[in-house]
């Protein structure tokens, strides 16, 4: 039986092909382990692969598994936007000594921003700072 009303533990961060599982899963919703294997299609990951990740990850609570169907369908056990604070708090302890510029400075010099995106950077950080006061 699917549970969200259990008390937060802290759980361990993805690794890359469960953020991939999640990925699919924050996208389409609840799913069958066919319909993940399906999204990530172009992995070449096998259905197998998929359906073990799948169990280990109900295991570290990444995952909420519902037993309901005839077939088990599994929903992220975890919102996205927590997982991306906990990973970003992540990297900036351990890439950027905990400097928030730093890792700013460092996600916008790692690639080409748009003008339409600094603006919205922009906009954002005035209403963080407004809301910070």
């Amino acid at each position: 039986m699917m549970k969200r009303d259990e008390p937060e533990k802290e759980l361990q961060l993805p690794t890359q092909a469960e953020l991939e599982i999640l990925n699919a899963l924050w996208a389409s919703g609840p799913s069958t382990v066919r319909e993940v294997h399906n999204a990530l299609g172009a992995k070449g990951t096998g259905y197998t692969t998929v359906l073990k990740q799948m169990q280990v990850m109900v295991g570290k609570g990444l995952l909420l598994r519902s037993e309901r169907f005839r077939s088990h369908v599994y929903e992220a056990g975890v919102a996205k936007e927590q997982t991306q604070q906990r990973m970003t708090r992540n990297l900036l302890q351990q890439v950027f000594d905990g400097s928030a510029k730093n890792l700013v400075l460092g996600a916008l010099s790692a690639q080409k921003v748009s003008a339409t995106e600094m603006a919205e950077i922009r906009a954002m950080l005035d209403r963080y700072e407004k809301e910070s006061r």
